[in-house]
């Protein structure tokens, strides 16, 4: 396995922080060459590009970064755009620290560590672009989702300390037609107060439900248009809609991310977890990876399970063989996890 430092005439470590960036330029065998610190500016960018090039003991520089998506973004895409490789450091672990924490001390130790990576397997930042705009939209429906959840929950709690109808919708599904007749209320003869103030905050929660309702259906048509662009083999698959196509591909990000399909499944926490013992053997849930992902290929699976006769067909052959229903949404899931990477590396190839 050939590591970076076999393959590279230098490597630049850089600590990004809000106003400045520290940098390190160290050869293959971790001496150092140079450092600097610029400012977190586009004068800052240009004064790190003329400072490698003056520096650099030949023409091979990797430049290992903290924060590619954070304070860092700038310098990224500035050196990815000048040509120069840029990867993502990890944060100093605790142990790592032995000399003290600084910001030179953090960017000689992302230096240090991305000499001992494999070079066929470097990781590289998120891409910007359909890719991002993606990711933009799953954080914004994940925020809108929660706050629609929030606000059901208080409207039904109003209404079931309310009077004899309230508590009747609030036994209902919440409806347009219900939103709309609780919008549509007007002030009752003889009204106290309290029914006053009531009436009142149920109106605005069922605008703002109302309201996100009609968010999260505009933002299920930007990410269809998106996936459909990007990879829309995602949709002809049973059970994938728009919001988990969206999820996967964010997930996997670029080829390369993931060396092979079992990666993938374990990136998703679909992988098997031994859990084995004595004349026992099985495997459990895995509570770890990338819990989003998880949640997509949870509802891709629910699908399957109750409209694909392929699925069912599967899950009885596996109950008749004494595998319980847990282990079985395992399996399923690991198994989409596979599908789906299989997919999109046929599909997107940049």
């Amino acid at each position: 396995m050939p590591v970076l430092a076999d393959v590279v005439d230098a490597v630049v470590g850089g600590d990004t922080h809000r106003d400045l960036h520290a940098l390190e330029m160290v050869t293959p065998a971790g001496v150092t060459v140079a450092t600097t610190t610029i400012s977190n500016s586009e004068t800052g960018f240009a004064d790190a590009l003329s400072w490698i090039i003056d520096h650099a003991p030949g023409p091979r520089v990797v430049i290992a970064l903290e924060g590619t998506r954070g304070y860092g973004i700038g310098l990224t895409r500035a050196l990815q755009a000048a040509g120069w490789a840029v990867i993502e450091s990890d944060p100093p672990r605790r142990g790592e620290r032995r000399r003290g924490k600084s910001d030179p001390i953090d960017a000689h130790l992302a230096a240090m560590r991305a000499l001992s990576l494999d070079s066929t397997r470097l990781p590289t930042p998120r891409a910007d672009g359909d890719r991002e705009a993606l990711r933009i939209l799953l954080g914004a429906r994940a925020e809108l989702t929660a706050t629609k959840t929030r606000q059901i929950n208080r409207l039904r709690a109003l209404l079931l300390t309310g009077q004899d109808a309230d508590r009747t919708l609030a036994r209902q599904a919440l409806t347009v037609d219900v939103l709309t007749q609780l919008v549509r209320r007007r002030p009752r003869h003889n009204e106290t107060r309290e029914q006053a103030v009531r009436r009142t905050e149920l109106r605005r929660l069922a605008r703002s439900i109302r309201r996100i309702r009609d968010e999260l259906i505009e933002n299920k048509t930007q990410l269809s248009a998106l996936v459909a662009d990007l990879a829309p083999a995602l949709l002809s698959s049973v059970g994938v809609g728009p919001v988990s196509a969206a999820q996967a591909i964010v997930s996997w990000s670029h080829p390369g991310r993931c060396r092979n399909d079992a990666a993938y499944a374990a990136l998703a926490g679909a992988s098997p977890i031994p859990a084995s013992s004595g004349r026992t053997t099985r495997h459990r849930l895995n509570r770890g990876g990338d819990r989003a992902l998880n949640n997509a290929l949870h509802a891709i699976m629910l699908t399957r399970w109750r409209v694909c006769p392929r699925t069912q067909h599967y899950i009885d052959k596996r109950r008749s063989q004494g595998t319980n229903d847990r282990e079985i949404r395992r399996l399923l899931k690991r198994y989409i996890a596979r599908e789906l990477y299989r997919t999109l590396n046929a599909t997107i190839t940049t």
